[in-house]
């Protein structure tokens, strides 16, 4: 069946989206969107701290720049040099009064979440602009408003929709530029916080399934074709707007 001009065919799938690194795809909304590059008939490759089962992987610790910058171009280099999508799902968080959060604690947040994207994003920009790929980056909505005790984490994410939007200004007609903000979702980024900081037993929130469907979205539009940004949350999502 033909695809459509959005890259969402009428029997209800994507468009085959080629080969997609996900960084964080181990877990989460990373594996999610892993899931859904392999069942759309794309290939995914995976940077995380943790191995990604039957998918080609990198070990590595994107708080460090430039172990995350030759991890991936180890990855693209197992892809024949070809690539034509990046997600970064990779996330970290601590939530801690900023007066009481140890500094390193503090700067490694900023370090994962903003500062790895980065480093991500430049080692693989050479094969994604030979091909004309794309670019979804992972921000979140504490990257649009803030929330006490989460300072770092507001500035990280602060950071990535600078970052994205500056790219999206700088690839233009190169390489497709995407900014999802994610609302919460049911995924295991939770698990380790304090009681206080978890949601509500009774909170409504995404599956990450479902918004791997809007990644997968943006990565299968048609050359020239830009969807700038993306926010994507439960209808009872309390972070926004």
């Amino acid at each position: 069946m033909a695809a459509t001009d959005s890259g969402y065919q009428a029997t209800g799938g994507f468009d085959d989206p080629g080969t997609v690194l996900v960084s964080g795809g181990a877990g989460g909304l990373g594996a999610a969107v892993v899931e859904a590059v392999r069942d759309a008939g794309g290939k995914a490759l995976v940077l995380d701290r943790v191995p990604a089962p039957d998918v080609p992987h990198e070990i590595v610790d994107l708080a460090d720049g430039r172990a995350a910058e030759a991890a991936t171009r180890r990855l693209v280099e197992h892809a024949g040099g070809h690539l034509d999508g990046v997600f970064t799902a990779a996330g970290t968080d601590t939530p801690a009064p900023f007066g009481t959060l140890p500094g390193a604690d503090w700067e490694r947040i900023v370090a994962v979440n903003l500062l790895g994207t980065a480093a991500v994003l430049r080692a693989a920009l050479p094969a994604l602009e030979a091909g004309g790929g794309r670019i979804v980056t992972c921000a979140s909505t504490l990257g649009l408003r803030v929330a006490g005790d989460a300072s770092a984490y507001c500035a990280s994410k602060f950071g990535v929709v600078g970052l994205t939007r500056a790219l999206a200004e700088e690839l233009k007609g190169r390489v497709g530029v995407t900014l999802l903000v994610p609302g919460g979702m049911t995924t295991g980024f939770f698990d380790e916080r304090e009681d206080k900081y978890k949601p509500a037993t009774d909170a409504k929130l995404n599956r990450p399934q479902d918004v791997a469907r809007a990644v997968l979205f943006a990565l299968t539009q048609p050359p020239g074709c830009e969807v700038k940004e993306l926010v994507v949350t439960s209808s009872w999502e309390t972070s926004y707007p």
